[in-house]
């Protein structure tokens, strides 16, 4: 029995790496999609504009979870190309 030893050590390394992107990935989604707008602690009405900006923040860390969502997709059906092909 003869083991590429190389070919085993890359294998290994592009591995761990992308499974460590795509964990990363995974989890910059969760949250993107968890991040909730602030409210207000003394229940007085916004009169500075932070509520628009804070929406406005929110509205794109959600947009940047479902980006990160559907990069995993992206991944898992190339995975799933490169063993069906």
């Amino acid at each position: 029995m003869n083991i590429d030893w190389v070919a085993l050590g890359q294998v290994f390394g592009v591995s761990l790496v992308v499974t460590v992107g795509v964990v990363g990935l995974f989890t910059l989604g969760i949250v993107g999609t968890s991040r909730k707008p602030r409210p207000h602690t003394d229940g007085s009405a916004d009169t500075t504009g932070t509520s628009a900006a804070t929406g406005a923040a929110t509205l794109l860390a959600r947009t940047g979870g479902y980006a990160c969502f559907a990069l995993c997709a992206a991944a898992i059906a190339y995975g799933f190309h490169l063993i069906v092909a």
